[in-house]
């Protein structure tokens, strides 16, 4: 998969992709994290890319044209027809483990990265095919939500994780059995830590029981702390 970044730090999103389990799959080349600096399609010598919003204000706009031309520029190098473009916006629907899925079918995708007070409106009526939240609070920039996008796709990418198996019983699963469930609590060695031992029943080797206390607290959990 590719991942068409729009934005205005490039290098933020190199960095932070470079790293880790992301880091890994793009040399291993099954994701593909493209940058592209929309500075670079400025058309004034200052680069500017922001101005004041019409009918005054506080803050600064992202103006249309050079992410216009940037998302055009990416267009005619894309190996897909019309990829999904998403703006990372604190006004899309909120992203889910369910829409991470789905995203992960995609063979490409372009992610735009607002700044200031958002962009200009037409740009979003022009090349905006959804907008996706990572939550409702408010960041300085749209790159740390792409990331976020990023990375909870790419690991449901066949390959990624290595194995299949990673993923699919984890909080928020819908390939598990215990869809919209939280994940159940986790330990491993020492077997006793500051005086808090792992529950007998994990190391009872008998997996059938297992699975069912697992379940039990995966249960618990989601009651507890999402109720």
């Amino acid at each position: 998969m590719i991942f068409h970044i729009l934005t205005l730090f490039p290098e933020m999103i190199k960095e932070a992709a470079s790293h880790s389990i992301i880091g890994r799959a793009e040399k291993a080349g099954i994701v593909k994290i493209n940058p592209i600096n929309i500075r670079d399609f400025a058309i004034n010598k200052h680069g500017q890319v922001d101005d004041a919003p019409y009918g005054g204000g506080a803050g600064m706009v992202m103006m249309p044209q050079p992410i216009y031309d940037a998302h055009q520029y990416l267009l005619k190098s894309a190996s897909t027809p019309n990829p999904r473009t998403i703006y990372m916006s604190p006004q899309g629907r909120v992203l889910t483990q369910e829409k991470a899925h789905a995203l992960s079918a995609e063979k490409e995708i372009i992610l735009l990265c607002g700044h200031y007070e958002g962009v200009d409106e037409r740009i979003i009526e022009e090349i905006v095919t959804e907008e996706i939240s990572i939550g409702d609070y408010i960041l300085t920039g749209g790159e740390l939500a792409a990331l976020v996008l990023i990375d909870a796709v790419s690991r449901l990418i066949p390959g990624v994780l290595g194995k299949e198996a990673s993923h699919q019983n984890e909080s928020f699963s819908i390939t598990s059995g215990s869809q919209n469930l939280l994940e159940h609590p986790h330990y491993t060695r020492p077997q006793s830590f500051r005086g808090r031992e792992v529950p007998e029943i994990l190391l009872s080797g008998h997996h059938a029981n297992i699975e069912k206390w697992r379940y039990e607290q995966s249960v618990i959990r989601t009651k507890i702390k999402r109720t």
